[in-house]
């Protein structure tokens, strides 16, 4: 049989060639039908309204937060759409109660992400929920704007935690408290994760500035009753009381506290300015409690923000304008400067935008994104509370940057992905 000198006949080599020239047309026509498609899909990203997901507490144990945040939300969608949208297109808030439930919030991420095909997600009060979610997040590589103080750690490319954290909060207030009270701290927290790494932060510190941690309690976060712990805290006599508590159930200590008559100094990272318990209890109950805040409503005033009066213009039966409230409203506008630096809703380009440095002046000042953690640099506020439970401002620390997750842990997320959360 004639060949070609590979084995092959001929007529087999002419055949070959032919379905080559056919397969290769084929090849050619599928590839120039994907990149239509791709373009197409593209191009559809950017058309009809910008889909803003949320995702919080309306009710539960955790809604005296998350009504201000569902609040800030809407005051900021509000005001996008008054000014022309994001890139001249609607915004639209496609919003889920998760009922302060960390399986709901798994649901409703999964149907916000996957049904409502929302372009971002601003989610969550609690660290645990945050935590429930940050899976689906990734696998999904969505945009995630988690608007509230926590613990800090979190390194994750999605992930973009824009409220404070201990370097905003527990490496000033720390030596500040110590330095007008004393050097013996107790601490009482919520057992979870924020409770348990953020009391680990005040460790360090006190014991960093010459103090000493004498006792420590973590609360499981269904506790109302707090007669046994209260008798702890008296018996060791602090100078400081450390309260870490969150939620409804968990504020009932200072109505107990105040009915016992203890009167030790207080400091925190969420108490007052997250669910306004000097508001909401008869005084001295949270007198010389020391907070620091991004923003509470006592401090619009000083700051020249009409900020409340906004807020309550969308919400007019809001009881309180905190910083989760604040937060919220930073968050939603950096991600529409994000959008419109990167000119498309592309996840991919937004993100890169983002890690730009964008800047929007909110509530409380100027608030920048800091490209490597994807955490804020912002100014923070320390107050307290009088014997009256008014608000007094006592320091304000200015363009605080959240350096101990790059400097330390090495977080770079432009150059280095990740998605650990890096504990103290």
């Amino acid at each position: 049989m004639d060949t070609n000198g590979f084995g092959q006949s001929a007529v087999a080599a002419k055949v070959s060639r032919r379905q080559l020239v056919k397969t290769s047309a084929l090849t050619a026509g599928a590839m120039a039908l994907a990149s239509k498609i791709d373009v197409n899909y593209a191009l559809a990203q950017d058309e009809g309204p910008v889909k803003i997901g949320w995702l919080g507490d309306r009710t539960g144990d955790f809604s005296l937060v998350g009504v201000q945040k569902y609040a800030a939300a809407e005051l900021a969608v509000k005001e996008l759409n008054e000014k022309g949208g994001i890139l001249g297109r609607e915004v639209q808030l496609v919003a889920e109660d998760a009922q302060s439930d960390n399986r709901r919030y798994q649901e409703m991420a999964r149907k916000l992400l996957l049904q409502d095909k929302i372009d971002v997600l601003h989610a969550c009060f609690t660290s645990a929920g945050r935590e429930a979610i940050r899976p689906i997040i990734d696998q999904n590589k969505a945009i995630f704007f988690y608007n509230n103080q926590y613990e800090g750690g979190v390194c994750d490319n999605y992930v973009f935690p824009t409220g404070c954290v201990p370097d905003h909060q527990v490496v000033p207030f720390m030596p500040a408290v110590m330095d007008k009270f004393g050097k013996r701290v107790y601490t009482i927290a919520a057992d979870y994760n924020f409770g348990q790494l953020t009391a680990a932060w005040c460790k360090k510190f006190v014991e960093a500035n010459g103090g000493e941690v004498i006792g420590e309690e973590f609360i499981p976060l269904d506790v109302s009753q707090f007669s046994t712990t209260i008798t702890n805290i008296q018996n060791a006599a602090p100078d400081i009381l450390i309260v870490l508590l969150v939620g409804i159930k968990q504020s009932s200590f200072y109505e107990q506290k105040n009915s016992a008559g203890m009167q030790v100094p207080m400091a925190t990272t969420v108490n007052m300015g997250q669910a306004y318990e000097h508001k909401r209890f008869p005084a001295p109950a949270l007198s010389n409690m020391y907070v620091t805040v991004n923003f509470m409503e006592e401090l619009a005033e000083g700051l020249g923000t009409d900020f409340p009066e906004r807020v309550r213009s969308v919400a007019p039966d809001l009881e309180y304008v905190g910083m989760e409230c604040a937060a919220e409203y930073e968050g939603i506008n950096m991600y529409a400067l994000g959008a419109e630096k990167a000119g498309t809703t592309e996840k991919d380009a937004v993100r890169k935008a983002l890690e730009s440095g964008i800047s929007f002046e909110g509530p409380g000042g100027t608030v920048s994104i800091d490209p490597a953690t994807h955490h804020t640099v912002r100014n923070i506020y320390m107050v307290h509370a009088d014997e009256n439970h008014n608000i007094v401002l006592d320091e304000t620390f200015e363009a605080v940057r959240p350096d101990w997750l790059s400097a330390d842990m090495g977080c770079d997320l432009p150059n280095k992905p990740d998605n650990t959360q890096y504990e103290p």
